[in-house]
């Protein structure tokens, strides 16, 4: 790719990965509004936050494989104009089953067109401060519309255009969708690996099993009281897992081009940077689907009181991204581990102030916790997926991208059904909701983000600035 065409095409796939990224949390505050305009229950609300997820692990791995092989804007493309499709479907939908099916649409194509720009970013960008930067932006966009979807879907649905209130949330996607599509189709080159690698069906097939018997059981077994299939479901996943990883080994050595290739998950950084992924974003999930649940239906807050109270996370966020892209590639272990330790801290205060305030809780009380969550935030994402990425050799690029953004889906499914579960108790009735179970599920935020620092210390101490050593497709990264 020519250097100037390098940042319109990234500015396209973050754009894409953005809109990709607000629909995943958008769609917490206007759950209760969803709820009671469709008649669904608890269960059906929580799928529609869930099954968006589920769809896009389903597919992280194979969209980045995909990328690989046909060509990342082609896939890029199609992504995109699916995304945008599913959204309208979504937008109109009548009933809960029919959203929910959107839904699982949209998650569906998201995972075709997001691995594609940490693809673009490892491919197109050499070692050094442009790859840096482009990680900083990446993280940046992935930090604004984690805490920045809340804020949007709370604005949309209490003032949305012509009447429409909760269905703004998806039709946005359209006017952002045509941008993406047509920055990505001008600006973006049809990059793919080289020597252009095999796919591997029955790897979709079990990896997908895998994270379906993982998901299902923990969203919908809670509603059910447990019942014998949902344990089985669960117990059933790390047979599966194993039979996948025992598949993929076994290609390996036949030269056969995994599906994710195990030698990335020798890779220290590699494979322990997957886990602090899962814990850290399993904790957000969980934060903010907390939060609107106890907000809206244990306190009768509107959505868009429930909006302005999320405001100090990212306002957070602000204060300490700048200081990360300066010094990131220097102290990168040190910085996702204090931010998440920051992150742990401030969240334990938010669980702290629910649990004492009660029924009495203002966004005042929220606000200083929150925005120590942000500042954490603030510090970790910028360099997180640089950290954990930065030893993969670029023809495992699409490989890597799709496993990153596949835990970062599946952290949302379980974070989503780890709060469900601390929230509702045995129960789903949202009016029996109180301010206990919003501190008990946010205590389990802060448990998460005290995991992921203390994995932080199996990082890189710092991150690639120079040039790759030559013939290894691998940066330089001393530890």
């Amino acid at each position: 790719m020519r250097p100037g065409r390098r940042w319109p095409a990234l500015a396209a796939a973050l754009l894409a990965t953005f809109m990709d990224l607000v629909d995943v949390t958008i769609v917490n505050v206007a759950l209760p509004s969803i709820q009671r305009d469709l008649g669904a229950d608890a269960a059906a609300g929580q799928w529609a936050a869930s099954v968006y997820a589920l769809g896009y692990g389903l597919f992280l791995i194979t969209g980045g494989r995909l990328g690989d092989v046909w060509g990342r804007r082609r896939v890029l493309l199609a992504g995109i104009v699916g995304f945008v499709a599913a959204s309208v479907a979504a937008g109109a939908a009548g009933s809960a089953e029919a959203l929910v099916a959107a839904r699982a649409a949209q998650g569906a194509c998201a995972g075709l067109m997001v691995p594609q720009a940490l693809s673009v970013i490892t491919v197109q960008f050499p070692p050094g401060r442009q790859r840096t930067l482009a990680f900083t932006l990446y993280g940046l966009v992935l930090g604004v519309a984690q805490v920045g979807g809340p804020v949007l879907g709370g604005l949309l649905t209490q003032y949305g255009w012509a009447g429409l209130g909760w269905r703004t949330i998806f039709y946005v996607n359209v006017p952002v969708g045509l941008v993406a599509l047509l920055g990505a189709w001008r600006w973006m080159d049809d990059s793919r690996a080289r020597p252009a690698p095999r796919l591997d069906p029955a790897g979709m097939l079990l990896a997908g099993a895998a994270t379906l018997l993982v998901t299902f059981p923990l969203v919908e077994g809670r509603e059910r009281g447990w019942p014998l299939w949902s344990l089985a479901m669960l117990a059933g996943a790390p047979v599966v897992a194993g039979v996948f990883w025992r598949h993929q080994r076994g290609r390996e050595r036949r030269g056969a081009s995994p599906l994710v290739p195990p030698e990335l998950l020798r890779r220290r950084s590699f494979g322990a940077g997957l886990v602090l992924t899962l814990a850290l974003f399993a904790g957000v999930s969980a934060c903010f689907i907390a939060l609107t649940w106890g907000l809206q239906f244990a306190l009768g807050w509107s959505p868009m009181r429930v909006a302005l109270a999320g405001l100090a996370w990212p306002a957070g966020v602000a204060c300490t991204a700048q200081l990360t892209h300066r010094y990131g590639h220097l102290r990168a272990r040190l910085l996702v581990r204090t931010g998440s330790a920051v992150m742990a801290a401030g969240m334990t205060a938010v669980a702290a102030t629910t649990a004492l305030e009660g029924r009495g809780l203002t966004p005042w009380a929220l606000a200083p916790g929150l925005a120590v969550c942000g500042i954490g935030m603030g510090l970790v994402l910028p360099v997180l997926a640089n950290a954990v990425i930065s030893e993969v050799p670029a023809g495992g690029s699409g490989a890597a991208s799709g496993v990153f953004n596949s835990v970062t889906q599946l952290a949302g499914v379980l974070g989503v059904a780890a709060a469900g579960v601390l929230f509702f108790g045995r129960g789903a009735d949202p009016g029996a909701a109180d301010p206990a179970g919003t501190a008990r599920a946010l205590a389990f935020a802060a448990v998460a983000f005290a995991v992921a620092a203390a994995l932080a210390g199996l990082l890189p101490r710092r991150l690639p600035y120079g040039e790759a050593r030559e013939g290894t497709g691998v940066s330089p990264v001393p530890v």
